[in-house]
Protein backbone atom coordinates (compact mmCIF):
# COMPACT_ATOMS: atom_id res chain seq x y z
CA UNK A 1 0.00 0.00 0.00
CA UNK A 2 1.53 3.17 -1.09
CA UNK A 3 1.44 5.77 1.83
CA UNK A 4 -0.72 8.77 1.62
CA UNK A 5 1.78 12.39 1.67
CA UNK A 6 1.17 15.18 2.26
CA UNK A 7 2.03 17.95 -0.98
CA UNK A 8 4.10 20.44 -0.68
CA UNK A 9 4.41 23.08 -3.97
CA UNK A 10 7.63 25.52 -4.49
CA UNK A 11 6.20 28.51 -6.07
CA UNK A 12 7.83 31.81 -7.66
CA UNK A 13 8.76 33.96 -10.19
CA UNK A 14 11.08 32.23 -12.93
CA UNK A 15 14.82 31.93 -12.06
CA UNK A 16 14.57 32.12 -8.04
CA UNK A 17 15.56 28.22 -7.62
CA UNK A 18 12.54 26.63 -7.34
CA UNK A 19 13.89 23.61 -9.20
CA UNK A 20 17.07 23.77 -7.07
CA UNK A 21 15.32 23.04 -3.81
CA UNK A 22 13.48 20.90 -5.38
CA UNK A 23 16.03 18.96 -5.75
CA UNK A 24 17.26 19.52 -2.49
CA UNK A 25 14.24 18.05 -0.99
CA UNK A 26 14.09 14.92 -3.54
CA UNK A 27 17.86 14.06 -2.52
CA UNK A 28 18.86 13.96 -6.41
CA UNK A 29 18.87 16.06 -9.44
CA UNK A 30 16.45 15.45 -11.21
CA UNK A 31 14.61 18.70 -11.81
CA UNK A 32 16.72 20.69 -14.97
CA UNK A 33 18.64 23.75 -13.61
CA UNK A 34 20.09 26.43 -15.83
CA UNK A 35 21.05 30.04 -15.05
CA UNK A 36 18.34 31.17 -17.76
CA UNK A 37 14.96 31.67 -16.83
CA UNK A 38 12.23 29.64 -17.82
CA UNK A 39 13.38 26.38 -17.82
CA UNK A 40 10.68 24.08 -16.10
CA UNK A 41 7.52 24.26 -17.97
CA UNK A 42 5.26 21.32 -16.23
CA UNK A 43 4.84 20.54 -12.84
CA UNK A 44 7.59 18.08 -11.51
CA UNK A 45 6.25 15.91 -8.98
CA UNK A 46 8.84 13.72 -6.26
CA UNK A 47 9.04 12.38 -3.14
CA UNK A 48 10.62 14.66 -0.89
CA UNK A 49 12.25 14.46 2.75
CA UNK A 50 13.04 17.36 5.25
CA UNK A 51 14.73 15.00 7.99
CA UNK A 52 11.90 13.26 9.28
CA UNK A 53 9.05 14.55 7.42
CA UNK A 54 8.23 12.83 4.29
CA UNK A 55 5.43 14.55 1.60
CA UNK A 56 5.19 14.83 -1.93
CA UNK A 57 6.62 18.14 -3.38
CA UNK A 58 5.44 20.03 -6.35
CA UNK A 59 8.03 22.01 -8.75
CA UNK A 60 6.23 24.37 -10.60
CA UNK A 61 6.81 26.84 -13.63
CA UNK A 62 7.37 30.85 -13.02
CA UNK A 63 4.25 32.64 -11.90
CA UNK A 64 4.11 34.61 -14.95
CA UNK A 65 0.56 36.91 -15.61
CA UNK A 66 -0.23 36.33 -19.45
CA UNK A 67 -2.70 35.29 -21.73
CA UNK A 68 -4.66 31.94 -21.30
CA UNK A 69 -3.78 31.07 -24.68
CA UNK A 70 -0.23 31.34 -24.73
CA UNK A 71 2.71 29.38 -23.41
CA UNK A 72 3.50 31.47 -20.37
CA UNK A 73 -0.44 31.46 -19.58
CA UNK A 74 -0.60 27.64 -19.96
CA UNK A 75 2.29 27.31 -17.42
CA UNK A 76 0.84 29.29 -14.82
CA UNK A 77 -2.27 27.24 -15.52
CA UNK A 78 -0.27 23.99 -14.31
CA UNK A 79 1.04 26.06 -11.43
CA UNK A 80 -2.06 26.71 -10.20
CA UNK A 81 -3.46 23.75 -10.69
CA UNK A 82 -0.44 22.46 -8.19
CA UNK A 83 -1.52 24.89 -5.72
CA UNK A 84 -4.71 23.03 -6.09
CA UNK A 85 -3.62 20.44 -4.93
CA UNK A 86 -0.90 21.75 -2.13
CA UNK A 87 -1.47 21.87 1.75
CA UNK A 88 1.23 23.86 2.10
CA UNK A 89 2.97 26.26 -0.77
CA UNK A 90 6.61 27.42 -0.45
CA UNK A 91 6.94 30.66 -1.80
CA UNK A 92 10.18 31.48 -3.27
CA UNK A 93 11.97 34.89 -3.39
CA UNK A 94 15.68 35.73 -4.53
CA UNK A 95 17.02 37.56 -1.57
CA UNK A 96 20.04 38.92 -3.63
CA UNK A 97 18.14 40.64 -6.32
CA UNK A 98 15.47 41.69 -3.72
CA UNK A 99 11.53 42.59 -4.25
CA UNK A 100 10.26 42.83 -7.38
CA UNK A 101 6.44 43.51 -8.84
CA UNK A 102 6.10 39.87 -9.76
CA UNK A 103 6.92 39.07 -6.03
CA UNK A 104 4.50 41.43 -4.96
CA UNK A 105 1.81 39.90 -7.19
CA UNK A 106 2.71 36.37 -6.67
CA UNK A 107 1.90 37.22 -3.25
CA UNK A 108 -1.55 39.01 -3.65
CA UNK A 109 -3.09 36.01 -5.41
CA UNK A 110 -1.11 33.65 -2.41
CA UNK A 111 -3.00 35.49 0.02
CA UNK A 112 -6.74 35.04 -0.66
CA UNK A 113 -5.70 30.88 -1.37
CA UNK A 114 -6.81 28.58 1.09
CA UNK A 115 -3.53 27.36 2.43
CA UNK A 116 -0.48 28.09 4.10
CA UNK A 117 2.45 29.91 2.89
CA UNK A 118 5.89 30.39 3.54
CA UNK A 119 7.99 32.99 2.72
CA UNK A 120 11.26 31.34 1.59
CA UNK A 121 14.19 33.85 1.14
CA UNK A 122 16.39 31.90 -1.48
CA UNK A 123 20.17 32.92 -2.49
CA UNK A 124 21.16 34.67 1.27
CA UNK A 125 24.14 32.83 1.43
CA UNK A 126 26.35 34.92 3.59
CA UNK A 127 25.01 38.39 4.28
CA UNK A 128 24.00 39.23 0.25
CA UNK A 129 20.34 38.56 0.38
CA UNK A 130 20.29 40.78 3.85
CA UNK A 131 18.44 43.88 2.15
CA UNK A 132 15.93 41.27 0.52
CA UNK A 133 14.81 39.32 3.55
CA UNK A 134 13.96 42.61 5.34
CA UNK A 135 12.04 43.73 2.13
CA UNK A 136 10.32 40.30 2.00
CA UNK A 137 8.43 41.07 5.94
CA UNK A 138 6.23 43.57 3.76
CA UNK A 139 4.70 40.41 1.77
CA UNK A 140 2.32 40.25 4.48
CA UNK A 141 2.83 36.37 4.59
CA UNK A 142 4.66 36.20 8.27
CA UNK A 143 8.21 35.47 8.54
CA UNK A 144 10.53 34.87 5.51
CA UNK A 145 12.95 31.85 5.85
CA UNK A 146 16.53 32.90 5.31
CA UNK A 147 17.77 29.89 2.81
CA UNK A 148 20.42 28.51 0.08
CA UNK A 149 18.98 25.99 -1.85
CA UNK A 150 22.06 25.46 -3.91
CA UNK A 151 24.53 25.20 -0.57
CA UNK A 152 21.95 23.56 1.98
CA UNK A 153 22.15 26.20 4.45
CA UNK A 154 18.72 27.14 6.27
CA UNK A 155 17.48 23.68 6.01
CA UNK A 156 16.37 23.13 9.38
CA UNK A 157 14.51 26.49 9.91
CA UNK A 158 12.00 25.30 6.66
CA UNK A 159 12.07 22.50 8.50
CA UNK A 160 10.42 24.13 11.43
CA UNK A 161 7.88 26.08 9.99
CA UNK A 162 7.32 23.22 7.78
CA UNK A 163 6.17 20.86 10.36
CA UNK A 164 4.00 22.86 11.83
CA UNK A 165 1.30 22.27 9.07
CA UNK A 166 2.52 18.78 8.15
CA UNK A 167 3.00 17.13 11.28
CA UNK A 168 -1.05 16.79 11.71
CA UNK A 169 -1.85 15.94 8.33
CA UNK A 170 0.84 12.45 8.57
CA UNK A 171 -0.89 11.80 12.12
CA UNK A 172 -3.99 11.59 10.16
CA UNK A 173 -2.69 9.43 7.38
CA UNK A 174 -1.51 7.67 9.39
CA UNK A 175 -4.47 6.36 11.62
CA UNK A 176 -6.10 6.27 8.01
CA UNK A 177 -3.40 3.88 6.79
CA UNK A 178 -3.55 1.67 10.45
CA UNK A 179 -7.57 1.99 10.36
CA UNK A 180 -7.31 0.44 6.55
CA UNK A 181 -5.12 -2.50 7.17
CA UNK A 182 -6.75 -3.32 10.41
CA UNK A 183 -9.53 -3.70 8.22
CA UNK A 184 -8.39 -5.66 4.74
CA UNK A 185 -6.32 -7.44 6.98
CA UNK A 186 -2.34 -8.36 6.50
CA UNK A 187 -1.44 -9.47 3.04
CA UNK A 188 0.50 -12.56 2.72
CA UNK A 189 2.64 -14.16 0.34
CA UNK A 190 4.15 -12.44 -3.28
CA UNK A 191 4.64 -9.02 -3.57
CA UNK A 192 2.99 -7.57 -6.38
CA UNK A 193 4.63 -6.11 -9.07
CA UNK A 194 5.56 -2.56 -9.01
CA UNK A 195 4.13 0.06 -11.18
CA UNK A 196 4.73 -0.40 -15.00
CA UNK A 197 7.84 1.91 -15.87
CA UNK A 198 6.32 3.19 -19.40
CA UNK A 199 8.17 6.18 -21.38
CA UNK A 200 6.97 7.88 -24.34
CA UNK A 201 9.56 9.36 -26.32
CA UNK A 202 9.98 10.51 -30.00
CA UNK A 203 11.20 13.94 -31.87
CA UNK A 204 9.60 16.93 -31.28
CA UNK A 205 5.77 17.57 -31.62
CA UNK A 206 5.20 14.18 -32.42
CA UNK A 207 1.94 14.71 -29.61
CA UNK A 208 3.91 13.12 -26.46
CA UNK A 209 1.96 15.35 -24.27
CA UNK A 210 -1.11 15.29 -25.54
CA UNK A 211 -1.52 11.54 -25.80
CA UNK A 212 -0.56 11.46 -21.66
CA UNK A 213 -3.15 13.85 -20.86
CA UNK A 214 -5.87 11.53 -23.15
CA UNK A 215 -4.52 8.53 -20.62
CA UNK A 216 -4.76 10.57 -17.52
CA UNK A 217 -8.46 12.46 -18.46
CA UNK A 218 -6.87 15.96 -17.56
CA UNK A 219 -4.82 18.24 -19.16
CA UNK A 220 -1.50 17.55 -16.36
CA UNK A 221 0.94 18.43 -18.99
CA UNK A 222 1.20 21.56 -21.02
CA UNK A 223 0.84 21.29 -25.15
CA UNK A 224 0.45 23.55 -28.01
CA UNK A 225 1.39 23.99 -31.45
CA UNK A 226 5.07 25.10 -30.47
CA UNK A 227 7.61 22.36 -30.73
CA UNK A 228 9.76 21.62 -27.86
CA UNK A 229 7.24 22.63 -25.11
CA UNK A 230 8.53 19.70 -22.47
CA UNK A 231 12.00 20.31 -21.52
CA UNK A 232 13.17 17.80 -18.69
CA UNK A 233 11.64 14.17 -18.03
CA UNK A 234 8.04 14.46 -16.21
CA UNK A 235 7.12 11.12 -14.45
CA UNK A 236 3.38 10.23 -13.05
CA UNK A 237 1.51 8.09 -11.49
CA UNK A 238 -1.41 6.13 -13.03
CA UNK A 239 -3.91 3.57 -12.71
CA UNK A 240 -5.07 1.59 -15.58
CA UNK A 241 -7.91 -0.93 -14.23
CA UNK A 242 -6.51 -1.13 -11.06
CA UNK A 243 -2.58 -2.06 -12.45
CA UNK A 244 -0.55 0.95 -11.59
CA UNK A 245 1.60 2.47 -13.93
CA UNK A 246 3.94 5.10 -13.81
CA UNK A 247 4.07 7.33 -17.00
CA UNK A 248 6.87 9.40 -18.12
CA UNK A 249 7.37 11.82 -20.73
CA UNK A 250 10.38 13.27 -22.06
CA UNK A 251 11.69 15.92 -24.47
CA UNK A 252 11.30 15.70 -28.34
CA UNK A 253 14.77 14.26 -29.66
CA UNK A 254 16.01 15.63 -32.38
CA UNK A 255 19.58 14.88 -34.52
CA UNK A 256 22.38 15.50 -32.43
CA UNK A 257 24.01 17.99 -35.49
CA UNK A 258 20.86 20.28 -35.12
CA UNK A 259 20.98 20.67 -30.92
CA UNK A 260 23.13 23.30 -30.30
CA UNK A 261 21.82 25.03 -27.00
CA UNK A 262 22.97 23.83 -23.93
CA UNK A 263 19.32 23.60 -22.56
CA UNK A 264 18.69 21.41 -25.17
CA UNK A 265 21.53 18.99 -25.10
CA UNK A 266 20.58 18.92 -20.94
CA UNK A 267 16.65 18.46 -21.95
CA UNK A 268 18.41 15.07 -24.44
CA UNK A 269 20.37 13.69 -21.22
CA UNK A 270 17.43 13.68 -18.94
CA UNK A 271 15.08 12.02 -21.65
CA UNK A 272 18.19 9.11 -22.56
CA UNK A 273 18.15 8.67 -19.12
CA UNK A 274 14.11 8.48 -18.50
CA UNK A 275 14.22 5.38 -21.11
CA UNK A 276 17.10 3.83 -19.11
CA UNK A 277 14.67 4.11 -15.65
CA UNK A 278 11.85 2.73 -17.96
CA UNK A 279 10.63 -0.80 -18.64
CA UNK A 280 8.76 -0.33 -21.65
CA UNK A 281 9.26 2.77 -24.02
CA UNK A 282 6.94 3.77 -26.85
CA UNK A 283 8.15 5.86 -29.56
CA UNK A 284 5.89 8.01 -31.07
CA UNK A 285 5.84 8.80 -34.29
CA UNK A 286 3.91 11.73 -36.44
CA UNK A 287 2.01 9.55 -38.66
CA UNK A 288 1.49 13.37 -41.06
CA UNK A 289 4.95 12.69 -41.21
CA UNK A 290 5.92 9.46 -41.55
CA UNK A 291 8.94 7.44 -40.49
CA UNK A 292 12.34 9.29 -40.71
CA UNK A 293 15.81 8.64 -39.87
CA UNK A 294 16.13 10.10 -36.95
CA UNK A 295 13.22 7.97 -35.44
CA UNK A 296 15.05 4.89 -36.44
CA UNK A 297 18.13 6.21 -33.90
CA UNK A 298 15.36 6.46 -31.32
CA UNK A 299 14.57 3.13 -31.50
CA UNK A 300 17.93 1.75 -31.80
CA UNK A 301 18.93 3.72 -28.66
CA UNK A 302 16.11 2.02 -26.99
CA UNK A 303 16.78 -1.38 -27.60
CA UNK A 304 20.94 -1.38 -27.01
CA UNK A 305 19.71 0.10 -23.79
CA UNK A 306 17.81 -3.51 -23.23
CA UNK A 307 14.19 -2.08 -23.51
CA UNK A 308 10.91 -3.23 -24.57
CA UNK A 309 10.02 -1.26 -27.35
CA UNK A 310 6.66 0.20 -28.84
CA UNK A 311 6.01 2.19 -31.95
CA UNK A 312 2.72 4.31 -31.56
CA UNK A 313 1.43 6.21 -35.22
CA UNK A 314 -0.14 9.07 -33.51
CA UNK A 315 -2.66 11.72 -35.21
CA UNK A 316 -4.20 8.69 -36.69
CA UNK A 317 -7.33 10.55 -36.90
CA UNK A 318 -5.80 13.26 -39.81
CA UNK A 319 -3.14 10.70 -41.41
CA UNK A 320 -4.02 10.14 -45.55
CA UNK A 321 -4.38 6.80 -47.06
CA UNK A 322 -3.94 5.15 -43.58
CA UNK A 323 -3.59 1.40 -45.15
CA UNK A 324 -0.73 2.41 -47.21
CA UNK A 325 0.89 4.29 -44.41
CA UNK A 326 1.06 1.52 -42.01
CA UNK A 327 2.40 -1.04 -44.45
CA UNK A 328 4.88 1.47 -45.66
CA UNK A 329 6.19 2.00 -42.03
CA UNK A 330 5.72 -1.68 -41.06
CA UNK A 331 8.18 -2.85 -43.75
CA UNK A 332 10.76 0.16 -43.33
CA UNK A 333 10.82 -0.94 -39.63
CA UNK A 334 11.37 -4.23 -40.49
CA UNK A 335 14.66 -3.15 -43.07
CA UNK A 336 15.74 -0.33 -40.48
CA UNK A 337 15.41 -2.81 -37.10
CA UNK A 338 16.56 -5.76 -38.50
CA UNK A 339 18.04 -7.16 -35.10
CA UNK A 340 15.09 -6.94 -33.49
CA UNK A 341 11.87 -8.24 -35.65
CA UNK A 342 8.59 -8.08 -34.62
CA UNK A 343 8.32 -4.59 -32.90
CA UNK A 344 4.67 -3.80 -31.91
CA UNK A 345 3.32 -1.14 -34.16
CA UNK A 346 0.02 0.57 -33.01
CA UNK A 347 -1.97 3.53 -34.73
CA UNK A 348 -3.12 5.69 -32.41
CA UNK A 349 -4.82 8.99 -31.50
CA UNK A 350 -3.86 11.50 -28.53
CA UNK A 351 -6.81 13.78 -29.13
CA UNK A 352 -8.97 11.34 -29.83
CA UNK A 353 -8.27 8.04 -27.88
CA UNK A 354 -8.21 6.07 -30.36
CA UNK A 355 -5.87 2.97 -29.33
CA UNK A 356 -4.47 3.90 -26.28
CA UNK A 357 -6.28 0.75 -24.39
CA UNK A 358 -4.74 -1.53 -27.43
CA UNK A 359 -1.31 0.63 -26.73
CA UNK A 360 -1.30 0.20 -22.69
CA UNK A 361 -2.26 -3.69 -23.41
CA UNK A 362 0.55 -4.00 -25.53
CA UNK A 363 3.10 -2.54 -22.88
CA UNK A 364 1.49 -4.60 -19.66
CA UNK A 365 2.20 -7.85 -22.14
CA UNK A 366 5.79 -6.56 -23.63
CA UNK A 367 7.03 -6.23 -19.67
CA UNK A 368 5.45 -9.68 -18.96
CA UNK A 369 7.94 -11.26 -21.86
CA UNK A 370 10.85 -9.02 -21.13
CA UNK A 371 10.26 -10.06 -17.59
CA UNK A 372 9.86 -13.86 -18.24
CA UNK A 373 12.42 -16.81 -18.03
CA UNK A 374 12.96 -20.04 -20.19
CA UNK A 375 13.82 -23.21 -17.96
CA UNK A 376 16.88 -24.97 -19.47
CA UNK A 377 15.53 -27.82 -20.39
CA UNK A 378 13.29 -26.39 -22.59
CA UNK A 379 15.93 -24.33 -23.84
CA UNK A 380 18.63 -27.03 -24.58
CA UNK A 381 16.02 -29.19 -26.25
CA UNK A 382 15.32 -26.41 -28.59
CA UNK A 383 19.02 -25.77 -28.73
CA UNK A 384 19.72 -29.15 -29.95
CA UNK A 385 17.15 -29.09 -32.63
CA UNK A 386 18.73 -25.65 -33.91
CA UNK A 387 22.23 -27.21 -33.84
CA UNK A 388 21.18 -30.19 -36.22
CA UNK A 389 19.01 -28.75 -38.08
CA UNK A 390 21.82 -26.21 -39.02
CA UNK A 391 25.06 -27.01 -37.45
CA UNK A 392 27.97 -24.59 -36.69
CA UNK A 393 30.44 -23.86 -39.67
CA UNK A 394 33.89 -25.54 -39.35
CA UNK A 395 36.40 -22.66 -39.77
CA UNK A 396 39.84 -23.87 -41.40
CA UNK A 397 38.76 -26.86 -41.17
CA UNK A 398 38.29 -27.12 -37.62
CA UNK A 399 35.00 -28.07 -36.27
CA UNK A 400 33.22 -25.19 -33.74
CA UNK A 401 31.26 -27.59 -31.38
CA UNK A 402 28.27 -25.59 -29.33
CA UNK A 403 27.29 -28.10 -25.71
CA UNK A 404 24.11 -25.98 -24.09
CA UNK A 405 22.62 -23.04 -23.56
CA UNK A 406 21.14 -21.47 -20.28
CA UNK A 407 19.34 -17.97 -19.31
CA UNK A 408 21.36 -15.97 -17.16
CA UNK A 409 19.26 -13.09 -16.53
CA UNK A 410 16.11 -11.07 -17.47
CA UNK A 411 14.88 -7.54 -18.17
CA UNK A 412 15.99 -8.22 -20.88
CA UNK A 413 16.48 -11.74 -21.67
CA UNK A 414 20.39 -12.60 -21.74
CA UNK A 415 21.29 -16.13 -22.40
CA UNK A 416 24.77 -17.81 -22.56
CA UNK A 417 26.01 -20.38 -25.25
CA UNK A 418 29.00 -22.67 -23.67
CA UNK A 419 30.77 -24.45 -25.97
CA UNK A 420 34.76 -25.20 -27.52
CA UNK A 421 36.34 -22.19 -30.41
CA UNK A 422 33.27 -20.15 -29.87
CA UNK A 423 35.56 -17.07 -30.63
CA UNK A 424 35.56 -18.21 -33.91
CA UNK A 425 31.80 -18.32 -34.17
CA UNK A 426 30.56 -15.66 -37.25
CA UNK A 427 27.97 -13.09 -36.56
CA UNK A 428 25.52 -14.70 -38.92
CA UNK A 429 25.35 -17.84 -36.86
CA UNK A 430 24.71 -15.58 -33.01
CA UNK A 431 21.72 -13.80 -35.25
CA UNK A 432 20.67 -17.48 -36.26
CA UNK A 433 20.50 -18.70 -32.60
CA UNK A 434 18.94 -14.96 -31.60
CA UNK A 435 16.14 -15.26 -34.18
CA UNK A 436 15.90 -18.87 -33.19
CA UNK A 437 15.27 -17.96 -29.57
CA UNK A 438 12.99 -14.76 -30.24
CA UNK A 439 10.67 -17.02 -32.46
CA UNK A 440 10.40 -20.46 -30.39
CA UNK A 441 10.16 -18.33 -27.03
CA UNK A 442 7.66 -15.73 -28.31
CA UNK A 443 10.43 -12.78 -27.55
CA UNK A 444 9.20 -10.64 -30.69
CA UNK A 445 10.20 -7.62 -30.87
CA UNK A 446 12.52 -7.87 -27.43
CA UNK A 447 15.98 -7.51 -27.55
CA UNK A 448 18.08 -10.40 -26.70
CA UNK A 449 21.49 -10.29 -25.33
CA UNK A 450 23.49 -13.96 -26.21
CA UNK A 451 27.10 -14.02 -24.67
CA UNK A 452 29.26 -16.96 -26.22
CA UNK A 453 31.98 -19.07 -23.19
CA UNK A 454 34.45 -21.09 -24.30
CA UNK A 455 35.58 -23.63 -22.00
CA UNK A 456 38.97 -24.40 -20.74
CA UNK A 457 41.20 -26.58 -22.49
CA UNK A 458 42.88 -29.06 -19.71
CA UNK A 459 45.71 -30.08 -21.84
CA UNK A 460 46.63 -26.87 -22.86
CA UNK A 461 49.48 -25.28 -21.05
Amino acid sequence: MRKKLPVVAIVGRPNVGKSTLFNRLVGKRVALVDDQPGVTRDRREGEGRLYDLEFVVFDTAGFEDADPTSLPGRMRAQTEAALGEADVALFLIDARAGLTEQDKTIAEYLRVQSRPVIVVANKSEGHAGDAGLFESYSLGLGEPVALSAEHGTGLSELYDEVRVYLDPLIASAKAEEEALVEEEGALEGEEPEGPLKLAIVGRPNAGKSTLINRLLGEHRLITGPEAGITRDSISIDWEYEGRPVRLIDTAGLRRKAKVQEKLEKLSAADTRHAVDFAEVVVLLLDSTLGLEAQDLRIADMVLTEGRALIIALNKWDVAVDQSALFHGVRAALEDGLAQVRGVPLIAVSGKTGKGLDTLIEAAFESRADWSRRVSTGELNRWFAEAIEKNPPPAPGGKRIKLRYITQIKTRPPSFVVFGNRVEDLPESYRRYLVNGIRTRFAFKGLPIRLTLRGGRNPFDR
